[in-house]
């Protein structure tokens, strides 16, 4: 099967779309959704729309950001701009779209034999994985062949294989990954919303299960009319600026 895999869409609808527009020219079926639909930006209902009219099967899993929206978790680790967008995202949802977002299942979920998801760590949802450290911990203390995670922002992949951990950023327009079937992966399609790696394009990824190839890909998307949404809402000046240096 094939898989489309979407993360840390934060309210940036621009964004969103260019990704779903692109990933209509192939057929999917099913996505995987690792959470933060919203947060930071000027567009929740879009996206969270756009969630939910999805064709096929659905996999998702809440995000930190979509639990302070959804009054689940109160946000005091927030810094002040992060905690100001929960909160007016959290006025803004619709009935509808409040209840999905707050409903969301916490990670890890199962996708497939061998294959879950999650928003941090397996082992904590709020977790950043940037380190091999950080990534033993969880090869460790688990057994899933194929983890794939959101929240740092940043396409990634960690492969334990013979007791060694490889730590690959992933760079560049598009790339892939085929996978060994004798390793054990960790891997972030990183943000399409607000990426951090000084790369401001979206980001995404694609999974053929049958071929074990993973795909990564970045998209060119109007980061101007964003910005504007968020201006527009009174939103942090901030949280505009950054989407155009990738931080």
């Amino acid at each position: 099967m094939r898989y489309l895999i979407l993360s840390d869409m934060h309210s940036n609808w621009e964004a969103f779309q260019a990704v779903l527009r692109r990933a209509r020219r192939k057929t999917f079926g099913a996505y995987l959704v690792l959470g933060d639909l919203v947060g930071y930006g000027g567009a929740p209902n879009q996206v969270v729309d756009a969630v939910l009219d999805l064709p096929r099967r659905v996999y998702a899993v809440r995000g930190n950001h979509d639990k302070v929206v959804a009054e689940i978790d109160s946000g005091e680790s927030f810094n002040e701009a992060a905690l100001e967008a929960a909160r007016w995202t959290g006025d803004q949802l619709t009935e509808r779209n409040f209840r999905y977002v707050r409903e969301l299942p916490e990670g890890p979920r199962p996708v497939a034999d061998g294959v879950a998801i999650c928003h941090g760590s397996p082992l904590d949802e709020d977790a950043y994985v940037f380190s091999d450290f950080d990534a033993y911990s969880i090869f460790s203390a688990t057994s899933t062949r194929v983890t794939f995670f959101g929240h740092t922002h940043v396409p990634s992949m960690f492969k334990l294989q013979d007791g060694g951990i490889e730590v690959r950023l992933l760079r560049g327009r598009t790339g892939r990954i085929v996978l060994d079937p004798e390793a054990r992966y960790l891997i972030n399609p990183g943000s399409i919303g607000q990426p951090r790696d000084r790369d401001s394009r979206a980001s995404y990824m694609t999974y053929d299960g049958d071929r074990g190839v993973v795909r990564w890909y970045r998209l060119r998307y109007p980061i101007r009319r964003a910005q504007k949404r968020i201006h527009q809402a009174g939103l942090p000046v901030v949280l505009a600026e950054r989407l155009a240096i990738g931080i």
